[in-house]
C-alpha cells in the first residue's frame, strides 16, 4: 500500500475547449508539479487524439484517459492508438477504459450492452498482451483475435479500468493494472474498491494495483453553495445505475455528498486521508465558482505534493 499518494489533475478542457485549451490545461498541471493529467472521453474531443498532442507539447507529466468507452472500439484498435500516443509521449500514457453506460451504448449508439462482465474479461484478454507488446491469440465468445502490432518506438503502456461493482473489480484486479473511480466516496473505496481489487490481483499473482480516485474538490468559504453547484453540474451521475450503486453504498444522496469542499486545511486533510485506505492516486476535479476559489483549490492540491 502506498503511503505516498500521487496527486493529479482531472481536466475539463477536452470537453469544453479547443485543443490549445487542453494543452494549456495540461501544461499548467505540469508546471504546478502534479504527477498526472487525466482527460475524459465523452462527447467533446477524442481523448487519445488530444493526449497525443499534449504528449508532444508537454514533456514530463503522466497523461491518462478517464475513460475511453470499450464497446465502440475493438481492443486491437485501441491498443494500436494507445501505442501511438505512448510513442509520441515517450512512454507516459496510462490508458483508462470503461464500459460507459447502457443508455449511451445501446440508447445512443445502438450497440449491444449484453453481459458487461464477460465483455470486460474478453476485452482485457485481447488488450493486455498487445499493451505489453506481445502477440494475441484469443478465441472467446465475443472476440476472436489473432495478431500483433509492430509500431516503431512503442513501449508497454498500462491499462486501468473504471470498475465500480465487485464483479468488474475482480476481473480488473486479475487482468489489468488498476482501477479509476468516479463518484465513489472514501467509505466505499475503503470497504469495497480497494480490498476487492487487491485480493483479485493477489490471487492472480499480479502486483498491487493502482487505485486512482477522482472526486470533485473545492476550497471555499461557502460550502453550501459549492455543494449545490456540484449537485447541479453532476446531477446525471446520481441517476446512472453504476454510479448510483456507488453513492448508495456510501449512503450518499448524490454527488454533492461525496464532494470534498470546505476550508483549505479541511480539503487537504480529506484528500490526504485517502492514502491511508489504499488509494494510490488522486485526480482532483476542481469545481471552483470563481478565480479565487479556483486558485485556492489549486493551492490546496499543491500543498499535498
Amino acid at each position: 500500500m502506498n503511503s505516498k499518494m500521487n496527486i493529479g489533475i482531472f481536466g475539463g478542457a477536452v470537453n469544453s475547449g479547443t485543443i490549445d485549451d487542453v494543452v494549456a490545461e495540461a501544461r499548467s498541471a505540469e508546471s504546478d508539479g502534479f504527477a498526472s493529467y487525466w482527460a475524459p472521453n465523452i462527447f467533446g474531443h477524442d481523448a487519445l487524439t488530444a493526449l497525443a498532442i499534449v504528449g508532444r507539447e508537454v514533456p514530463r507529466i503522466e497523461i491518462g484517459t478517464s475513460v475511453v468507452p470499450t464497446y465502440p472500439r475493438h481492443p486491437m484498435m485501441i491498443a494500436q492508438q494507445s501505442h501511438s500516443v505512448n510513442a509520441v509521449s515517450n512512454g507516459r500514457l496510462c490508458l483508462g477504459i470503461g464500459l460507459s453506460h447502457k443508455v449511451v451504448i445501446e440508447g445512443m449508439m445502438g450497440i449491444s450492452f449484453d453481459k458487461p462482465v464477460r465483455h470486460l474479461r474478453e476485452y482485457l484478454s485481447v488488450l493486455m498482451p498487445l499493451a505489453r507488446g506481445e502477440s494475441v491469440k484469443f478465441d472467446g465468445e465475443v472476440y476472436k483475435t489473432f495478431g500483433a502490432l509492430t509500431i516503431a518506438g512503442a513501449s508497454p503502456f498500462s491499462v486501468v479500468v473504471a470498475a465500480l461493482g465487485p464483479q468488474l473489480l475482480r476481473v480488473t484486479g486479475a487482468l489489468a493494472d488498476g482501477t479509476l473511480t468516479w463518484c465513489t466516496g472514501p467509505e466505499t473505496l475503503k470497504t469495497l474498491t480497494v480490498p476487492t481489487i487487491n485480493a483479485a490481483a493477489k490471487q492472480a499473482g499480479r502486483p498491487v494495483p493502482r487505485v486512482i480516485a477522482a472526486l470533485p474538490v473545492c476550497v471555499t468559504n461557502d460550502s453550501a453553495a459549492a455543494k449545490e453547484r456540484v449537485a447541479k453540474v453532476f446531477a446525471m451521475y446520481g441517476q446512472l445505475p453504476s454510479y448510483r450503486a456507488m453513492l448508495d453504498h456510501e449512503g450518499a444522496a448524490g454527488p454533492a455528498d461525496i464532494a470534498i469542499v470546505g476550508s483549505a486545511s479541511e480539503v487537504a486533510q480529506r484528500v490526504a486521508d485517502l492514502a491511508g485506505i489504499g488509494v494510490t492516486d488522486f485526480a482532483a476535479v476542481e469545481v471552483g465558482a470563481n478565480p479565487d476559489e479556483n486558485a485556492a483549490t489549486r493551492a490546496a492540491m499543491k500543498s499535498l505534493l
